[in-house]
């Protein structure tokens, strides 16, 4: 990509602002300082009542122990929650605790369909330089799959392609006044979320 990213995070600060409502901001600011304690208070309201992407930050905090105890299973539950509901990034996170083992039992068939899922979304931002950074994720995400497919069996495989096949989002509705995304975001391009994509993957595409 030809801007930096400090350009790209401005891009996407400025323009790519529908569907987050101001807690979300508040707490997404609260987290880039590292204030986990104000990014939990936003984000945890608004996931419960079916924020994606708060989802998925909470999911990313328990993962961590950021602010709040390690804890795998939780972290399961808050991404699979917004990979239900579509998110790109949280089936990636899911697809991987499946392919680990780590909050759930080890299981390659639900690891490949979730990555499978996550490689088939987007990208649908008309900014060229956000559309290059979700087929960036679909790149990745296909990779992952491709990868575990190759310890899997040709059953399971099959197993995994229809479940992947049958897949749609499970839609929450809310009042407009909610200011909630409920299906796949475009902010899921957010360059913050990249970056730490981009962290999270490093050791994954060099095996």
């Amino acid at each position: 990509m030809q801007r930096s990213l400090p350009v790209l995070i401005a891009l996407v600060l400025l323009f790519s602002t529908v569907g987050w409502s101001a807690d979300f901001w508040k707490g997404y600011e609260a987290y880039q300082k590292k204030d986990y304690a104000t990014a939990l208070r936003e984000f945890k309201p608004l996931a419960e009542k079916g924020h994606a992407q708060a989802q998925n930050m909470l999911g990313w905090m328990y993962y961590y122990g950021e602010g709040v105890p390690q804890d795998y299973k939780t972290a399961v539950k808050w991404y699979r929650l917004a990979a239900e509901q579509g998110h790109a990034y949280a089936q990636y996170w899911l697809a991987e605790m499946y392919q680990d083992g780590k909050g759930v039992l080890q299981n390659y068939v639900y690891a490949h369909m979730w990555y499978n899922v996550c490689a088939s979304q987007g990208p649908e931002d008309p900014d060229k330089d956000l559309r290059e950074i979700e087929l960036e994720r679909r790149d990745i995400a296909a990779g992952a799959r491709d990868r575990i497919a190759k310890e899997m069996s040709p059953s399971q495989i099959e197993k995994a392609q229809e479940l992947a096949t049958d897949w749609s989002p499970f839609i929450r509705l809310h009042t407009p006044s909610e200011h909630i995304t409920s299906s796949t975001p475009s902010l899921s391009s957010l360059i913050f979320l990249v970056n730490v994509w981009r962290k999270s993957t490093k050791d994954m595409t060099e095996f």
